[in-house]
């Protein structure tokens, strides 16, 4: 992979570790971000971790440019070291699919989209190959996925599915982004998964929605009372389809503060993960299954 240097206006450097998403590039992108916060580069005042990305903010009244840049490029002996393992939490995810709520707006929208004549599950679906929409969904959550970065909105977690590439589902962003997504959708667009943290415009496919809290600036959720934005990179979810009734059950309890989401530490070791991919998922769900 060849890393690629932009300057992103007047305060900002961006690096490039690959064009495309994979693992490799994501734990890479990670360890030279780490050891740029590490380098304590005077003028530094953020640094922005993405899907096989980071973006570092500066002043560059104290540090000029091109300095910059340089000093960061010279810290890119790193990534070739990256570690391929690291300590992390496995995150079980209720999701109501088919919902009334993401329904309704898909619906509303459905001239925008690439298929006006069915949902976007009925879509998605098709596209991907599978008999049925229960097959899909089955797909859907049945293996575990990767957050790779969070933000684009404040919250919103970026899910990268952990299986096989051929095997990863692929769907478009609609025609037309629409001008409502009701909060904590399950959406789906290119190879990744998210979790709308709050209500408003979106162009990801639509098919179910989570009674989880991901983000509160009140900070009033118990456990969100550390940090507003629960997710953080490196984070592995398993998607937990729910009814109707466990839906309303478990909003009522986020709300009364009287219920977290399940929680298991696990080490995710990226050389083990590639040697067996489906016995590796497996392992980390049971962990999440022993929690």
């Amino acid at each position: 992979m060849k890393t690629r240097y932009t300057y992103g206006g007047d305060e900002h450097v961006y690096v490039e570790m690959d064009e495309e998403m994979s693992l490799e590039a994501f734990f890479k992108s990670l360890s030279m971000s780490n050891a740029v916060r590490e380098a304590d580069i005077p003028g530094v005042t953020e640094i922005c971790p993405a899907n096989a990305s980071f973006q570092v903010r500066y002043n560059p009244d104290v540090t000029p440019p091109e300095e910059m840049l340089s000093r960061i490029k010279d810290l890119e002996h790193m990534a070739d070291k990256a570690e391929k393992r690291m300590t992390t939490r496995i995150i079980e995810v209720p999701v109501y699919y088919q919902d009334p709520w993401t329904h309704e707006t898909l619906m509303r929208f459905r001239e925008r989209h690439q298929d006006p004549s069915g949902s976007d599950l009925d879509y998605a679906a098709r596209i991907n190959g599978y008999d049925s929409v229960e097959a899909f969904i089955e797909a859907h959550h049945s293996q575990p996925w990767f957050v790779s970065m969070v933000g684009f909105v404040s919250g919103l977690p970026f899910l990268y599915q952990l299986v096989e590439r051929d095997r990863q589902i692929q769907v478009p962003k609609y025609l037309r982004p629409r001008t409502d997504t009701p909060k904590q959708t399950v959406g789906y667009g290119g190879s990744f998964s998210c979790i709308y943290s709050v209500r408003g415009a979106g162009g990801y496919q639509m098919f179910g929605i989570t009674p989880m809290t991901i983000y509160d600036p009140r900070q009033h959720v118990s456990y969100l009372s550390d940090f507003m934005v629960f997710f953080k990179p490196g984070d592995i979810v398993k998607w937990n389809p729910i009814d109707r009734a466990e839906y309303d059950r478990i909003l009522a309890a986020v709300e009364a503060n009287t219920w977290a989401p399940r929680i298991a530490e696990v080490e995710f070791d990226l050389d083990e993960f590639n040697k067996d991919m489906v016995g590796y998922n497996a392992k980390l769900m049971e962990a999440l299954n022993d929690a």
